[in-house]
């Protein structure tokens, strides 16, 4: 079994700053894994490097209970807009996912370019294609 060392986790807090829900969010070293669902489950996987944006967003109740919500915009083609919904420590949390992404698209060696590139081009980069 592999041992995945995790960086951050937290459960979704949808009511008054509670966590009573069945989405938890869990962040490794190169990726963000999102578990929905109780007795059907889901789990989404977005590489951090493919992350090109992270907002973070705080209702006037969501300031009252201390969360907030992190929007990411990301190149994953099933997955390329999502929300980290209701967690706490939200604006530590956006800094923290930022850095990483940052690390590993140095490590990576991506840049931008490849998020804009032509999907017709012969230069269009797969996850098997960056080293």
């Amino acid at each position: 079994m592999v041992e995945l060392k995790i960086v951050w986790k937290d459960t979704r807090r949808p009511i008054f700053g509670l966590p009573l829900s069945f989405t938890k969010y869990r962040l490794l070293e190169d990726k963000l894994l999102i578990d929905t669902g109780f007795l059907s489950t889901k789990q989404e996987e977005i590489k951090l490097y493919r992350i090109m944006d992270v907002t973070l967003n705080r209702t006037f109740i969501q300031r009252i209970f201390g969360v907030g919500t992190i929007h990411c915009c990301s190149a994953d083609k099933t997955t390329p807009e999502f929300d980290i919904k209701d967690i706490k420590k939200s604006f530590e949390v956006k800094e923290m996912l930022s850095k990483m992404v940052e690390e590993q698209r140095d490590k990576k060696r991506v840049s931008g370019r490849e998020f804009f590139a032509n999907h017709d081009d012969d230069d269009d980069l797969d996850d098997d294609d960056i080293h």
